[in-house]
């Protein structure tokens, strides 16, 4: 039987210098499929925005759309360690609504921990979340619900101020008790020194090989999506020719009369057949 994996397991997998592997999953078959894979975590991001509900960006998503999706995934694992994203604006208003927002995730949802962007402003945020037992993950370099701060999707991380306030949060986040630590966009040699410099493992995307482990989106990982993709993503498979060409072949069959046959079809006695002419 495999390993149900926890948070103690993700840090004795750091300590042994063994690889932590992560995607995005926003539904039952999706995380029934991960899961029999035996990869470790399922990230339910609020990236559904973009991937599954067609906005154009994380920032419309709202608590409802991730307790609903966070529900699905849970219900397809047992072993697999799952985490929810807390979506834009439900963890800024007040620390009550952050507590409550991520107890919904976890009460409602069935996730293990919760996910939230942010360094040092949201250390106070992170530590009541932690004191309600509600494991945390930190999430620092580009944030994608800070978008219009950032003005776009840009590396962060790559002047040496820029460098030294990602290593001082990300310090901050591990003494805050998160217990791991994505770490987006940012350059390679940087991503290596903060996983070096602290105990808890991070979580690369577009952070170079150094990480103790790595996150894709589902779309991008199966080469669903056809938008153009950033540098990081790698398609291990091309889903997108594959659907697109199994739904105009059935579509050329059912206007040619060639489907359904007659394997697809039931039959009856003869003599059951009602005599309607």
């Amino acid at each position: 039987m495999a390993e149900k994996i926890t948070v103690s397991v993700l840090r004795e997998k750091k300590a042994q210098g063994l690889k932590i592997t992560m995607v995005t999953a926003y539904d039952y078959p999706s995380a029934r499929m991960v899961e029999e894979a035996g990869l470790d975590m399922i990230l339910v991001g609020d990236s559904l925005g973009n991937a599954v509900l067609g906005y154009e960006n994380t920032l419309p998503v709202t608590m409802d759309e991730m307790v609903h999706h966070t529900r699905a995934v849970c219900r397809g694992t047992r072993h697999t360690f799952v985490v929810a994203d807390l979506p834009f604006l439900s963890y800024h208003v007040s620390v009550e609504q952050a507590i409550l927002n991520a107890g919904r995730l976890v009460k409602e949802g069935g996730a293990q921990a919760v996910k939230l962007e942010g360094g040092k402003e949201r250390l106070e945020v992170i530590k009541r979340i932690i004191a309600a037992e509600i494991p945390v993950m930190g999430h620092l370099g580009l944030t994608p619900q800070s978008i219009h701060q950032f003005g776009g999707f840009k590396v962060q991380g790559k002047n040496k101020e820029q460098a030294e306030k990602l290593l001082a949060d990300a310090l901050l986040l591990e003494e805050a008790g998160v217990f791991a630590l994505v770490l987006e966009c940012v350059p390679a040699p940087l991503a290596a020194m903060i996983t070096e410099k602290i105990s808890i493992p991070t979580i690369g995307i577009g952070a170079g090989s150094g990480c103790d482990g790595q996150v894709l989106v589902w779309h991008d990982l199966l080469g669903i999506t056809q938008d153009l993709k950033p540098r990081f993503v790698k398609n291990y498979a091309h889903l997108h020719d594959d659907i697109t060409g199994a739904l105009k072949q059935y579509k050329a069959e059912v206007e040619k009369g060639q489907f359904p046959a007659a394997e697809h079809s039931y039959t009856m006695k003869e003599e059951e057949i009602p005599r309607l002419y």
